[in-house]
């Protein structure tokens, strides 16, 4: 039995609300109150287009088969090693920074209740996650199986909003003697700081690289409830950006700093957040992993050895009529005849037995070693994101988008619904390379992060 929508939301939500939203108040500094909420409301619909798009071009694949691999092997097929790299570098980078957050926020929750060295220690914390918690969540195969740890992560975003609102409509002493100037219009400060924080609002909605595993597990993936989930989701998400984000840099101005729960004062509401924090960073890691393990399973069968007969499949399109219920909706949209999918190619990749459980393993102890290793990743990990997650969430949707949608239909007969669509998939890739050569400008240039 699929997944629903509202499990589906979940995921979604998870994804995207990482330990990042801490960092959202810091990021209206340069920009001021209004210029922040335009920033959240720009970058929640253009996250919204993309995954509008990803929900549309999921039906030119194999039912319950839509993955960046495959729509790559009907559009582009050599560069379906590169866009699953790009995918499995990003998410293993990312999923290693919560691993670093781990060891650097647990011993300081620790350190309020015990003084005892071993508790203290960020690689003891880091090895109890990664066997207790982190492992046996990676191991399950359906992004479905985590709803319950979804919703514990969205919980604990929802606690940090209350703790954020609560300081801001009942300030104490101490904060209000932290409080700075408060820009309600217009950007202030040096221009680098509007690019150093431009990235923050960009990545705060990415979560496409588990959509389509999310729409593959869907009971009910038709286009409407995939556009539902899509919409229910970055509507929440941008409500808890509006009120962190709003109420976190009215509450202490210019004096804001990247990780706002640390200008609190110690209280026990403020240490339940750290855990709040910590839980939700934990519960994110095998958010990263899902989509990790496949791009390595598609990059390992893509350079397997192949006999004449499958190498003759993966080249030929065949042919696969889309299901009634979509072909119906699909033209019900559009007030025209024709299907989704006029040519599509079969690619069934199942993940499974032994290669699942030794991918899964490889990242786990890859991710570990390195966590342990080494303290900071900021740099690289940002370059990585500026690049994976802007490529993952903006670029490939839009060309997916605008080789596929309308396809199936000749140019002057193609419906208005599919060219508005095949437009926004070009604005959206446009808008992608934009935003790659910004932010990849301001990691390298001003220090950026996200």
């Amino acid at each position: 039995m699929g997944s629903s929508c509202s499990s589906g939301v979940l995921t979604l939500l998870h994804t995207a609300c990482g330990a990042g939203i801490l960092a959202i108040p810091f990021a209206f500094k340069p920009f001021g109150l209004f210029f922040g909420f335009l920033m959240i409301f720009f970058c929640g619909l253009c996250s919204l287009a993309g995954l509008i798009i990803q929900g549309r071009v999921s039906k030119y694949v194999e039912s319950k088969n839509a993955s960046f691999f495959a729509l790559s092997q009907v559009t582009y097929p050599q560069l379906s090693v590169v866009f699953d790299l790009a995918i499995a570098v990003k998410c293993f980078g990312v999923g290693v920074s919560y691993l670093v957050v781990v060891g650097d926020l647990l011993p300081r929750i620790f350190g309020v209740f015990t003084s005892h060295a071993l508790f203290l220690s960020r690689n003891f914390h880091i090895t109890m996650v990664m066997l207790f918690i982190v492992s046996p969540l990676c191991f399950l195969k359906k992004l479905s199986s985590l709803r319950y740890a979804s919703m514990i992560a969205i919980s604990s975003v929802a606690y940090l909003c209350g703790l954020v609102l609560m300081h801001f409509f009942w300030p104490s002493d101490e904060i209000q003697d932290l409080k700075g100037n408060v820009s309600l219009g217009v950007p202030h400060g040096p221009i680098t700081a509007l690019f150093s924080c431009f990235p923050i609002f960009v990545f705060s909605y990415t979560c496409h690289h588990n959509t389509f595993s999310i729409i593959n597990e869907l009971q009910n993936n038709s286009v409407k409830a995939i556009y539902k989930m899509a919409s229910i989701s970055v509507l929440v998400a941008m409500t808890l950006y509006l009120a962190i984000g709003g109420s976190g840099y009215a509450t202490f101005g210019d004096h804001v700093v990247g990780n706002i729960v640390t200008l609190y004062p110690q209280s026990p509401a403020t240490t339940i957040g750290r855990i709040a924090i910590a839980l939700l960073v934990m519960l994110a890691f095998p958010l990263q992993c899902h989509p990790a393990r496949a791009s390595i399973d598609h990059m390992l069968h893509f350079f397997k050895p192949r006999t004449g007969n499958e190498a003759q499949e993966l080249e030929t399109s065949q042919l696969i009529e889309p299901t009634t219920e979509d072909e119906r909706e699909i033209q019900a949209e559009e007030g025209a005849d024709g299907g989704v999918g006029s040519q599509q190619q079969q690619i069934a990749l199942p993940l499974e037995g032994k290669r699942f459980i030794m991918i899964t393993t490889s990242i786990l102890v890859l991710s570990y070693l390195l966590a342990v290793s080494v303290t900071s990743l900021a740099r690289v990990l940002a370059v990585v994101g500026a690049t994976g997650s802007t490529s993952i969430s903006f670029i490939l949707p839009g060309i997916f988008g605008y080789k596929l949608i309308g396809s199936e239909y000749e140019a002057s007969q193609m419906p208005a619904s599919s060219q508005r669509l095949r437009f926004l998939s070009l604005a959206l890739s446009l808008w992608g390379v934009m935003v790659l050569i910004t932010c990849l400008s301001a990691t390298l240039f001003f220090g950026a992060g996200h």
